[in-house]
């Protein structure tokens, strides 16, 4: 097993510049790309909550206007359009079963 290698406190930019373009610092740069990342969530509560469900595969016929909206609004919303289209029906499930 390969011991860690962790960056130096430097004193100025030369001596950390050198020491990045040093064996260690390449090294160092290999070790921190091969260890896995940690998904950083995005979006809302709600894209959090329904990225843990399982969820089941289906085909939707949508009309094109429709598809086109919702990649606008995910768009502007920072969220893939399937995503924005899978909380507008989770809510819409959920507005419909209150009524109920």
């Amino acid at each position: 097993m390969k011991k860690t290698i962790q960056p130096p406190a430097f004193s100025n930019e030369d001596e950390e510049a050198n020491w990045w373009a040093s064996r260690q610092g390449r090294e160092f740069l290999k070790q921190k790309s091969a260890e896995p990342q940690k998904k950083v969530a995005k979006g809302s509560r709600l894209v959090g909550q329904l990225n843990r469900v399982a969820s089941v595969q289906i085909a939707l016929r949508l009309p094109g206007p429709d598809v086109e909206k919702a990649r606008e609004l995910a768009t502007r919303k920072g969220i893939g359009y399937q995503t924005l289209l899978k909380m507008l029906v989770h809510e819409g499930l959920q507005r419909e079963a209150r009524r109920a």
